[in-house]
């Protein structure tokens, strides 16, 4: 049996992967009081026909004395061979706040002398170490509900890899995905933005990536972080790694850091090395 602890800020959209994880087949439990994870563990293995797969929600409508104590019972749990995985679900404070403000629903931890912007900040200081344990850190400040499901089932409902590799291009001026494990920053490209017949244009045309193929340091980028990857990957799978995600940004995330990306990408592939592709400013 496998125990999925999802986490994450209010807003995040805990819900939407809970549900996404429950319709591939998983037995979820919700705003579980993070002292009973362990009995609930105890009570879930002596079935008859034990679950394979678990996901249970804990959040910051615990008690903070209870997920001060994370980090001692996720030890507790591993020691005592429980195979488990932390998926936390991030954002933006400024894209929580649009949230809220959008459903009119209440912060958990907002109150009368609790503003929205303090509870967020608040709930961060109390979520800090199960996101600091977190083998997957998902950012959704740019996710809709059916981009979250989309990479909830992908990159964990149906792993089938022991390594679970994304690529995504970004742009720096809306600022670096909270999700990165690997940064490259590729802004030492000639900008085809500043070509007029280009900038309409993104990576993914043929046009910008005759430009960007037209200058050799371009291709000197791309096989080093090629080498890069493939020299550290099998590294971090053999120290039980599950995620990684790799995120490559230009300045506005539309040229040279999609070019790179998708270029990046089908060399892995051809390499045999399986992954995911976003485009945060061009999927949204």
């Amino acid at each position: 049996m496998k125990i999925t602890i999802l986490s994450g800020r209010s807003g995040s959209g805990k819900t939407t992967a809970l549900q996404a994880l429950e319709d591939h087949g998983y037995y979820c439990v919700d705003n579980l009081p993070l002292g009973l994870l362990p009995t609930l563990v105890t009570q879930l293995e002596a079935e008859e026909h034990p679950l394979n797969r678990v996901a249970v929600g804990i959040d910051a409508r615990n008690l903070p004395r209870q997920l001060l104590a994370f980090t001692t019972t996720l030890d507790e749990l591993r020691a005592s061979q429980v195979d488990t995985e932390i998926i936390f679900l991030e954002a933006e404070p400024a894209s929580l706040l649009k949230r809220f403000s959008a459903t009119r629903r209440r912060h958990p931890l907002s109150g009368d002398n609790r503003t929205l912007a303090d509870a967020i900040e608040y709930e961060a200081q109390l979520l800090a170490d199960i996101r600091m344990r977190a083998d997957l850190v998902i950012d959704t400040s740019s996710l809709d509900v059916h981009s979250l499901r989309n990479m909830i089932r992908q990159r964990v409902a149906r792993r089938d890899v022991s390594l679970s590799l994304l690529i995504q291009s970004f742009g720096y001026k809306n600022g670096l995905p909270y999700d990165s494990d690997l940064v490259f920053d590729v802004r030492a490209l000639p900008n085809p933005h500043w070509h007029n017949d280009l900038r309409p244009f993104t990576g993914r045309d043929e046009k910008v990536a005759e430009f960007l193929r037209g200058h050799p340091e371009s291709g000197a980028l791309l096989d080093d972080i090629f080498n890069y990857l493939t020299r550290w990957l099998p590294v971090y799978a053999a120290n039980d790694r599950s995620y990684v995600t790799v995120a490559i940004g230009c300045t506005g995330g539309r040229h040279r850091s999609v070019y790179i990306t998708e270029q990046l990408a089908q060399r892995l592939r051809d390499d045999g090395i399986p992954l995911h592709v976003r485009h945060r400013e061009l999927d949204g």
